[in-house]
């Protein structure tokens, strides 16, 4: 279910009429919730606290209004399902995947407020309309790559076996932010085909294409619901389901979907697939790996496992050996970045020693992220870069995000972003995270380098 405030009239006014079909879509989900009588819904939202490695579940009154929205008259509260959440939290311990309650972290010390987001309260205005006798269990996603998300899916659907309870999961999320050119995360021709093909796949249930999808595609498409999504089907796993598509459409630039996946009885379990594809993947990749790549990959596994690092290997090709340049070391983890450290000229004898360094630093200096842990290893994929010499340009003209790299100096403060990286598209994109990353406000005098890179992944 689209979670999007204009939905609701009291709110969106003449505006909810340009999305009739999903008003419409959304009460019928309502009444077909009132048929089904479940003891608990479970519902995921993006919009609450989001951690990297970690599914965030609500532990406070769950209760909130729509006064952001101008409407404050419209109260919501409901009952939590204790039983329930403390069982999903049991199971998915023993599955090894990282749940922690809102009780365990200071929220207000992070500006979080103890109240339900819009993500929860814009699906549940639509359901209580038909039904209210229900407990509720509330949880955000965490970044883990999708197979995790599915997996914890799973877990859920244990926790209600093991306590009896009839459940319904909502996944709440809305598709593309980028359909149109006033649309809220600015326009990408992704955006649609993005909406598109998540769409097809919903309407055939179909688990492997979901999990084909390309990556930068998703990136461009600037969405909030596909993890959402991946935990809600991982409920279903082992089911034979009805899909069906009720509603789609995007008149603001937003993707709105309504979707509903009935179980009619015992299917096949898609989860060691997933596994198996995403390990595949990786092994394939890094039977591909060129020396650079290979060597910064051997550096971070050797010095995590050990606390050593490694001496230059034999047989590494001649340029690595006698030319020095700088050199960046990328870590991604399932597509996510887990750390990027490098140096804009060389520090070090050569490439090779320079990839070492480089490569350290990335793993388990990178301020950004915790060091690289040993169980982490094996999912991990690198990239690295050679830059070549910076030059001055005199104007934004000569930029070109796709193919240079770009620095932005004033003083001491000094930005630097690598070319042809996902999500950036624009000049002014690089321009301003650069600026960003520099502590350079974009009123100031600030000069600018563009530089080429030699990429090896």
């Amino acid at each position: 279910m689209p979670h999007a405030p204009v939905m609701i009239e009291e709110i969106g006014n003449s505006q909810t009429e340009k999305i009739i079909k999903t008003v419409e879509a959304a009460c019928f989900v309502g009444m077909e919730i009132e048929h089904l009588n479940p003891d608990c819904i479970v519902l995921i939202s993006p919009h609450g606290p989001v951690f990297q490695d970690a599914i965030f579940v609500y532990d406070f009154p769950l209760r909130g209004d729509f006064s952001d929205f101008g409407a404050p008259d419209i109260k919501m509260e409901f009952k939590q399902d204790e039983i329930l959440k403390e069982e999903i939290i049991k199971v998915a311990k023993r599955n090894n995947i990282p749940v922690v309650k809102s009780s365990e972290i200071p929220l207000r010390k992070f500006g979080v407020r103890e109240e339900l987001d819009h993500g929860v309260l814009v699906p549940l205005y639509f359901v209580s309309k038909y039904f209210r006798e229900f407990k509720l269990v509330v949880m955000s996603f965490g970044l883990l790559p999708y197979e995790d998300l599915y997996k914890f899916g799973t877990v859920i659907k244990e926790a209600a076996e093991i306590t009896g309870k009839k459940i319904v999961v909502i996944a709440s999320g809305d598709l593309s932010h980028r359909l149109t050119p006033d649309a809220p995360a600015g326009f990408s021709p992704k955006g649609r085909l993005f909406d598109e093909i998540l769409v097809k796949h919903l309407q055939n249930f179909d688990i492997e294409g979901l999990h084909s999808m390309d990556l930068s595609l998703i990136e461009k498409a600037g969405e909030c619901g596909l993890r959402s999504i991946w935990i809600m089907l991982g409920s279903l796993d082992g089911l034979k389901v009805e899909p069906k598509v009720l509603s789609y459409e995007g008149p603001f630039g937003v993707g709105y979907c309504v979707a509903r996946f009935l179980p009619l009885g015992e299917g096949e379990s898609k989860l060691k697939e997933l596994y198996d594809k995403r390990m595949k993947e990786v092994e394939k990749r890094r039977q591909k790996e060129d020396p650079y790549v290979s060597l910064a990959r051997k550096t971070v596994e050797t010095y995590v496992k050990t606390g050593k690092i490694i001496d230059v290997p034999q047989g590494l090709p001649e340029e690595m050996l006698t030319q020095r340049a700088g050199v960046f070391v990328s870590i991604k983890k399932h597509g996510q970045l887990r750390g990027c450290i490098g140096t804009i000229f060389p520090t070090r004898e050569n490439i090779a020693e320079e990839i070492i360094q480089n490569a350290i630093s990335a793993g388990c200096e990178d301020p950004r992220f915790f060091p690289v842990e040993k169980e982490e290893l094996p999912d991990l994929t690198y990239s690295v870069d050679v830059l070549m010499p910076p030059e001055k340009v005199k104007s934004k003209k000569e930029l070109d995000p796709k193919k240079y790299g770009v620095i932005v100096r004033r003083g001491k403060r000094t930005g630097l972003l690598l070319p042809d990286l996902e999500g950036i598209d624009t000049v002014e994109e690089q321009l301003e995270i650069a600026l960003r990353k520099a502590g350079i406000s974009p009123e100031e005098d600030y000069e600018i380098e563009r530089f080429e890179v030699v990429r090896h992944f």
